[in-house]
């Protein structure tokens, strides 16, 4: 008998079933929108500032603190340290490989230029590199610093007659390419001017294999800047980066399978001999504020549209009650109690929410990917946990809408009403 009442309700004033529907629908679409954002949010924003360069650099144990400024490379303690280019494939063998999204080695000093000296630079432009199980992984500035561009042609990896200019000291020494140059004795072309990276803008740059050659250490480089995707810090992070001793081993067990910045830091820092691996951490505090601030949002929209959807249907209730009033009085009559009667108007709203639910996640999934099409340029994976969140969700308003429409019911008289006084 209960489920024929819902059935024949449903079939009677069709308005009013239509204005639930269409406020289960428009909640349930923002919510799927909002929580498909904030989901995927994370990853798109990691991406998109892993665009700027690196978020952990790579240093030889106990190799000297130097500090650049201008054309002068300053060492206080006057040691220097070098890493094997043989053991850069490690990099991409951690545990967390596939969250490094690209790396270049560094090796770096003064040349002199005629009469002046200049800082040169040598590095991987997009080389590549022997992978375990990865037949075909590249990485270079070129991936590390993807807004690099160059005012003529970008050099091969392996050149060692063939130079980059950074776009200030070419300004600085009016040069252009095609001209040549002589560093420290070497006749070298210049190929193009490189712009887009302010640390490289007052240096020469070529390949790593030049380097080594004019510095003299064959098979070795000084530093290397890794990008990584990490996920938001938290207190457990936190923890870890002001002592991982401290950590119990469960809160070491899970920093350790969670990609925080510092966890793979720490293993590149176990898989390479002789590194120290320093996670910048500005950088990653960046991404995390930007990420939270933006889930915090989302949030706070959800919120308010289950406060506003909840309004709209016990206003929808309230007058549903008044509309059924002598049904009710005549339940009252027949022994059901408010609570029983309650369920009732429940459970065929509740089909509603059910059927708009679905129709609001599919729409709701369309609107969040044209809002990240518009802001990354690309989709950004659908989340199909928002599904049963969003039926959940439009389940909990009608559920609220229809609980404050629960004291009308209690309140009203089967006397007064079956009797229209």
């Amino acid at each position: 008998m209960y489920w024929s009442m819902i059935q024949k309700s449903l079939i009677k004033n069709k308005i009013q079933k239509l204005l639930v529907l269409l406020t289960c629908f428009l909640s349930t679409l923002l919510i799927c929108a909002m929580f498909n954002i904030a989901l995927g949010v994370g990853n798109e924003v990691s991406k998109e500032l892993r665009s700027y360069g690196s978020n952990i650099v790579i240093l030889p144990q106990g190799s000297s603190f130097s500090i650049e400024v201008g054309h002068q490379i300053y060492e206080p303690l006057k040691s220097k340290n070098f890493l094997e280019e043989k053991d850069l494939h490690l990099i991409k063998e951690i545990f967390w490989r596939n969250n490094i999204v690209a790396f270049s080695p560094f090796l770096e000093g003064e040349v002199t230029l005629g009469e002046k000296k200049a800082l040169l630079s040598g590095m991987y432009f997009h080389k590549h590199i022997a992978i375990e199980d990865e037949d075909d992984f590249f990485t270079g500035v070129k991936d590390l610093y993807p807004f690099l561009r160059v005012q003529g042609d970008w050099i091969e990896d392996d050149a060692i007659n063939e130079v980059l200019i950074g776009e200030t000291l070419a300004h600085s020494l009016n040069l252009q390419p095609a001209q040549t140059l002589v560093l420290n004795g070497r006749e070298v072309k210049i190929r193009g001017i490189v712009s887009g990276e302010k640390k490289l803008s007052n240096k020469i740059i070529t390949s790593l294999k030049f380097a080594q050659n004019i510095f003299n250490q064959p098979k070795k480089y000084s530093k290397a800047e890794v990008s990584a995707l990490t996920i938001p810090e938290t207190a457990l992070s936190h923890k870890a980066r002001r002592s991982i001793d401290a950590l119990n081993q469960l809160e070491y067990d899970r920093w350790y399978c969670s990609a925080f910045v510092s966890t793979i830091a720490f293993q590149i820092e176990e898989a390479i001999p002789q590194a120290n691996a320093k996670a910048q951490t500005s950088i990653s505090d960046a991404e995390s504020l930007i990420v939270k601030k933006i889930q915090s949002l989302m949030f706070l929209s959800v919120v308010i549209c289950l406060i506003v959807g909840s309004i709209a249907i016990a206003c929808l209730m309230n007058s549903e009650i008044y509309r059924r009033k002598e049904e009710i009085g005549l339940l009252k009559v027949l022994g059901s109690s408010a609570f029983r009667i309650y369920t009732l108007f429940v459970g065929e709203n509740l089909i509603i929410a059910f059927l708009a639910s679905l129709l609001g996640f599919v729409v709701g999934i369309g609107v969040s990917e044209w809002i990240a099409m518009n802001i990354f340029s690309y989709f950004i994976k659908l989340s199909w946990i928002v599904l049963p969140i969003g039926v959940i969700f439009s389940a909990l308003i009608v559920a609220l809408g229809c609980l404050f429409g629960i004291r009308g019911i209690i309140k009203l008289s089967p006397a007064e009403v079956l009797y229209d006084r």
